[in-house]
């Protein structure tokens, strides 16, 4: 009889629920991690109110921690030795299509190609497996990354959403000494606000939100304001002699801010697009204004290896430190609760150990 395991589904319409399903077994070439705990992402929070396309029932979660349960044929074990910690970057790399030969593997063309089938524990169906939000799963030597044991599951959830971040850090080319406008308090926004810090940047803040603004600026945000209280294209630019912000990242999904985002840049500014935009409405830019301005827009998905390995050193060396962004950490059991609060606008990230 096959062992079975835990894993959160996302089954219907605001409905998540615990299902058995069959335990994996080791595979050649890869590692089984123990998942400890898994937080949960717009990505699956979409899903869950429905936000997605994606199909029903599916278990996702990609912000993951655990351990080395066992190892494949081909895998030494003396190299991923059973119980030591780990977090894992699920989107996998195909390594040979035409952006992962150029190092931009966050962009792989067959990113979707390890999604699996999780077989319910009395057979009755399979169910489509894209994440972490089970027991068990099986990853690639390269999407694993060591962790040391003193740093908490509920911190070490983190070493996804902050490559993404720094992955979004990297594509604006911080300066030391810039004015940098994080336009969102949310999660992203705040761990924006944090490697900015770290990149030697004086940080302003755009959120109407006291708390989140409060928050950013016990995380060491330099200056916040209320956007439906100043206008913001002009406080911005009266805080920099007139020119805007040398990097503007704008983390949230409303189209209308992402038109203030270009319009708040400074000539050769950068303005990076962190965040999916929900509906996608197109906005106007001026062929002429970016011809004289040399200003750069770009947008920023996904984590690389590069910035998942920097993510991982910057945990693993304590400078930074997410824990003020846990907004709650559930059993398998209470996922239903767990994505209810995740959805919520106050919070931050809900972590489901499992």
């Amino acid at each position: 009889m096959s062992e079975t395991m835990k894993a959160v589904v996302i089954a219907d319409d605001h409905k998540a629920e615990v299902r058995e399903v069959k335990k994996p077994q080791p595979e050649a070439g890869k590692i089984l991690m123990k998942v400890h705990a898994c937080a949960l992402c717009t990505f699956e929070q979409r899903m869950f109110t429905r936000d997605s396309h994606m199909p029903l029932p599916i278990v996702s979660g990609h912000e993951v921690v655990g351990e080395v349960a066992a190892v494949g044929p081909g895998i030494r074990e003396s190299e991923y030795p059973a119980g030591k910690k780990v977090a894992a970057r699920l989107l996998y790399a195909c390594g040979r299509c035409y952006f992962c030969r150029r190092g931009e593997e966050n962009l792989c063309e067959n990113s979707n190609s390890q999604a699996t089938k999780l077989e319910a524990a009395d057979g009755s169906e399979k169910i489509l497996s894209i994440g972490g939000l089970c027991e068990y799963v099986n990853v690639l030597p390269s999407q694993i990354f060591m962790i040391p044991d003193t740093i908490p599951d509920n911190r070490a959830c983190f070493a996804e959403p902050i490559a993404c971040v720094l992955k979004s850090i990297e594509r604006g080319h911080i300066e030391l000494g810039d004015d940098v406008l994080v336009i969102g308090g949310g999660i992203m926004g705040q761990l924006h606000v944090m490697a900015a810090k770290l990149s030697g940047a004086r940080v302003i803040m755009s959120e109407p939100d006291p708390a989140r603004r409060k928050m950013a600026e016990e995380l060491g945000c330099d200056i916040t304001f209320n956007p439906l209280e100043q206008e913001p294209i002009a406080f911005v630019k009266s805080l920099t002699d007139g020119r805007g912000a040398e990097v503007v990242f704008n983390t949230t999904p409303i189209s209308a801010v992402a038109a203030q985002a270009v319009q708040m840049a400074a000539p050769m500014g950068r303005i990076v697009m962190y965040s999916s935009q929900h509906p996608d409405k197109p906005i106007e830019i001026s062929p002429n204004w970016l011809h004289s301005s040399e200003a750069v827009i770009t947008g920023a998905v996904s984590p690389s290896v590069r910035s998942f390995d920097r993510a991982v050193n910057l945990l693993s060396k304590g400078l930074i430190d997410p824990s003020r962004l846990i907004s709650g950490e559930f059993a398998a059991e209470e996922a239903q609760a767990a994505f209810e609060t995740a959805i919520r606008p106050d919070t931050f990230r809900c972590i489901i150990k499992l």
